[in-house]
């Protein structure tokens, strides 16, 4: 097993299952602490802040983290507009107060007037009159940001509606392709990389969904280790063209060099 820098870790299926603890992923962390490692939970939920994000690590399944180990699509989205809006700043929002928060500190301005950019993530309130403006918006030129192309959300209920219906809804309406931040595109972990200042080959990419993390990590050619804790089966990756670097059925069994 190659000696990792950093680890890319992601939340839902790998370090807990909705309200559920995964006691081997709180192990797992609590070995790249003590062996010094930089850990980056990286994820594509952009509804909430990296502190929410960080204090239910710490409360409710005992892994002791801050909010700098968090990067979320809400960062991420914030971090590649910040890199490329110069002085357009005036954007229209889809989305919770995770994603609102992380555009506000890099000095976006919210507004339904003529703005720059219209980014659609996650939004469980939204509504038709929402979807109509961002459509409208981008119709009449802004720039068409997605978070991230989830198709669903587990929980208790089922296979809730995702980020990504919101935005394919958006991109039918407009037939305009937006610019993806979140897993599986490259753009999130390379500014997570940048984030923790160290090279992709320094850093492997922990998660439970082929079709996501892993699919992220080769498109950023960096390597991923699956874990059979989450939604993803050893049948289904047998099938896949590009197989994950390594692979666990539980992070109990991977050593920390």
């Amino acid at each position: 097993m190659k000696d990792y820098r950093g680890y890319f870790i992601d939340l839902d299926g790998t370090t807990y299952k909705g309200k559920e603890r995964i006691p081997a992923a709180a192990r797992f962390i609590k070995r790249l602490q003590e062996a010094d490692k930089e850990v980056l939970f990286v994820t594509n939920n952009s509804t909430r802040t990296p502190e929410f994000v960080a204090n239910n690590l710490r409360e409710n399944h005992q892994i002791n983290v801050t909010a700098a180990n968090v990067y979320t699509t809400a960062l991420a989205t914030a971090d590649y507009l910040d890199h490329v809006a110069g002085d357009r700043r005036r954007v229209y929002v889809v989305g919770e107060s995770g994603l609102k928060t992380a555009l506000h500190d890099r000095h976006f301005v919210e507004t339904d007037q003529q703005p720059d950019y219209v980014v659609v993530g996650l939004d469980t309130a939204v509504t038709y009159a929402k979807l109509e403006t961002a459509v409208l918006l981008i119709r009449a030129g802004a720039t068409f940001i997605g978070t991230n192309a989830d198709s669903n959300l587990p929980n208790e209920r089922g296979m809730t509606p995702g980020a990504g219906s919101l935005v394919k809804l958006v991109e039918y309406a407009t037939q305009q392709k937006p610019v993806m931040i979140g897993k599986p595109e490259s753009l999130i972990m390379k500014m997570a990389l940048e984030r923790v200042h160290l090279t992709k080959e320094e850093v492997v990419m922990v998660g439970d969904n082929y079709r996501t993390d892993i699919q992220a990590a080769i498109n950023t050619g960096m390597d991923s280790l699956l874990v059979y804790t989450g939604l993803s089966t050893p049948e289904q990756v047998a099938k896949m063209p590009i197989q994950p670097t390594h692979t666990v059925k539980s992070l109990d069994e991977w050593q920390v060099d």
